[in-house]
């Protein structure tokens, strides 16, 4: 494992046993390390204070209550330009189901493996010795991917009851099972999340979505009955029945199943929990007419304003937020090109902005997924992202030039008339075939010149100029249709 390890850290390892204290990779990093996953952070653990870590690390800082000294290490990577170091600890009695009460220092790394919440976390490594220090066993139980808690599971979820969703979180990432221990515990001790704030679940469920596999901590949430805990409005869907013309599944399973695809695209934040949203609203908005037949009609609007308390709630940021509620209030854009308009199209762009369009696009696709389709992009779909393409690309137009009418007008004191629009379009014809002459210097230079021409010649010259621009619009969409297949 020590082949993995940056050297910034076996540096910091050996300083502090070079001056006489004990030191090892602890948590996470040792946890991922054997699976041979990349670790996020690297945490060492120590029976040095704070004063005497910063006495061997001058470069460092330790602003906390738990002794936790952050040494500085000059690494290009800023994964590593931080490591954190932490005395070993002890704590005592947990009052509020989720803060130890008082925390001491100990001596030995014993106890502070002991006080940690699952074995898989629970495993010391000393990279200089090749030292491992496992006394729960967490070895074996990442060989069966289980998730178990050191000693009994009742007891560390009274200490601190977030970490019922941690397990669930770990087993999300890690595509490991709980054990039976832990859904016993789970049963009765649920009701205490509620201590938890909001922040912190926002958190846990943040990286449940983030995971390789979100929908089997979801799926495992929900076998638990604590999706209230994570949203109450995510239980509103459970077994919502859909259009079977146009569904495959139930709202619960839809969102699920679009989720899932959005996580194996390797989906941002934002489109992921689009991608869970996008149809909250429904259980709100369903309607069953004197036909039997089920709609939805505006399960978009309602679930935007759903999504932003949500996601408000849990404290996400403004940000994520914003862009999150605004793929869920457009996902329902209407996409028959056999219909649909370019000005329907930019009213679409306008809408959602240029910068979040192709992830509404996405949002499609993982809806699509969701409701069982074979497809994600349709024939009728790519031909709807290629007229999105071409209503943002940049214009064709003698909007495109450093010269205008207005100027024309000022400088050139030229009358208002066709004489304007035939010299734009010759300083456009030159410009396309020469980009690099779109220079405000050169265009006054030869709109003079052109200005010095009779009537009969510029408009010729202004004909010309035109039919280009024609020419390279055709190219252009030729382009465009190519890049989607269509």
């Amino acid at each position: 494992m020590k082949e993995s390890i940056p050297k910034e850290v076996l540096e910091i390892l050996e300083s502090l046993h070079s001056s006489g204290f004990e030191g090892y990779l602890v948590g996470g990093c040792v946890r991922d390390l054997i699976l041979k996953n990349s670790p996020k952070d690297w945490d060492i653990t120590t029976n040095a204070i704070p004063e005497e870590i910063q006495s061997i690390f001058p470069d460092s800082f330790y602003e906390n209550s738990f002794g936790t000294v952050g040494v500085k290490t000059r690494a290009e990577d800023p994964k590593y330009s931080v490591v954190e170091i932490t005395p070993y600890r002890t704590e005592t009695t947990y009052s509020d189901n989720r803060h130890p009460d008082e925390v001491s220092f100990s001596k030995t790394i014993d106890e502070d493996l002991k006080r940690r919440d699952f074995t898989i976390n629970a495993i010391a490594y000393n990279p200089l010795n090749d030292e491992v220090i496992d006394l729960f066993e967490g070895q074996k139980d990442i060989d069966k991917g289980l998730i178990n808690t050191v000693g009994e599971a009742s007891e560390r979820f009274k200490e601190d009851s977030l970490r019922i969703i941690r397990a669930v979180r770990f087993a999300s990432e890690l595509s490991f099972t709980i054990s039976s221990e832990i859904i016993s515990a789970v049963s009765t001790l649920s009701p205490l999340l509620k201590n938890v704030s909001r922040e912190r679940i926002g958190e846990e469920f943040r990286k449940i979505i983030m995971s390789n596999d979100p929908v089997m901590g979801l799926s495992l949430a929900q076998k638990l009955d604590i999706t209230d805990y994570l949203s109450p409005v995510l239980r509103e869907t459970f077994g919502v029945e859909q259009n079977k013309k146009a569904h495959k599944y139930d709202v619960w399973e839809h969102l699920l199943h679009s989720l899932e695809h959005a996580a194996n695209k390797d989906y941002s934040l934002e489109i992921r929990l689009a991608a869970l949203f996008h149809d909250i609203g429904k259980p709100r908005s369903k309607r069953v007419d004197k036909t039997g037949k089920t709609t939805f009609f505006g399960h978009e609007v309602i679930g935007a304003r759903m999504t932003e308390e949500v996601l408000n709630d849990l404290k996400f940021s403004r940000e994520t937020v914003k862009k999150a509620v605004k793929l869920v209030r457009w996902h329902m854009f209407f996409s028959d090109t056999e219909e649909v308009t370019l000005s329907a199209v930019r009213r679409l762009v306008a809408n959602v902005g240029k910068e979040d369009i192709w992830d509404l696009i996405n949002i499609r696709k993982c809806d699509r997924i969701g409701s069982g389709r074979p497809k994600e992009e349709p024939y009728r779909l790519r031909k709807f992202e290629a007229m999105i393409e071409q209503v943002i690309s940049d214009p064709i137009s003698v909007s495109m030039l450093k010269m205008n009418g207005d100027i024309m007008l000022e400088k050139f004191h030229v009358k208002p008339g066709p004489k304007i629009g035939w010299v734009l379009h010759a300083l456009l014809e030159e410009v396309l075939d020469d980009p690099k002459k779109n220079d405000y210097d050169y265009l006054h230079t030869k709109t003079e010149e052109l200005l010095s021409l009779d009537d009969k010649t510029l408009q010729e010259l202004g004909k010309s100029g035109k039919s280009k621009q024609e020419e390279k619009e055709i190219d252009q969409l030729k382009d465009i249709n190519k890049k989607f297949k269509i």
